[in-house]
């Protein structure tokens, strides 16, 4: 009789939650910026691939997918009644050495000092998956598209012509390697303004 072997691992998922853009956002934002992309001598991120991460997960066991949709739609209930969509001004590029990407970094409009905020949503979904025993990246918020990898060095021209992004949700998403790079698929999303759900 042979012994039974060790338990099969359960599957994981490598997920996140993020500011999904509609297409429209995306290419506006991929035409912003392609001259500072070609510059760069970098890899452009695909234009269905631009994206706001909130909280970034990491690998998450299959069965415990079904937790983090409950935290999500709490987080996106308990959201100010009266909350307006999020809306974020990409203006310039940024040049990070160390991974190695090109960003779009945007600023959130300026408004009520206590409406609601992407980075108030970013560190509530920290705060609910951490005390639940999930793993997320803990370090600060700062809204930033990744549009090109593998950069070596900063494009001449910085300065981008602003590019508005606007929000009345926000997504879990899952994160497969390919060679050619990260492929992400939306399994849920999440609507934050009420009058968008009254429709």
């Amino acid at each position: 009789m042979h012994a039974p072997g060790p338990p099969a691992r359960e599957p994981t998922r490598r997920l996140f939650f993020a500011l999904w853009p509609e297409a429209q956002q995306r290419g506006a934002l991929a035409h912003a910026t392609r001259k500072g992309v070609r510059s760069c001598g970098g890899r452009p991120v695909p234009v269905q691939s631009l994206h706001v991460t909130l909280a970034f997960l990491g690998s998450v066991p299959e069965g415990r997918v079904p937790e983090l949709d409950r935290i999500a739609r709490r987080v996106a209930d308990a959201f100010r009644a009266d909350a307006q969509p999020l809306l974020l001004t990409f203006d310039h590029l940024v040049h990070w050495a160390r991974p190695q990407i090109l960003c779009a970094l945007g600023t959130e409009e300026p408004r009520d000092t206590d409406a609601a905020s992407a980075p108030a949503l970013a560190a509530t979904l920290k705060n609910e998956t951490a005390a639940a025993g999930f793993s997320p990246d803990l370090k600060p918020f700062r809204a930033h598209v990744t549009v090109a990898r593998k950069v070596a060095h900063a494009p001449a021209a910085l300065a981008l012509q602003p590019v508005l992004w606007r929000f009345g949700t926000f997504a879990l998403i899952e994160s497969r390697t390919d060679p050619a790079g990260p492929i992400y698929s939306v399994i849920e999303s999440y609507l934050l303004v009420k009058a968008e759900k009254a429709r």
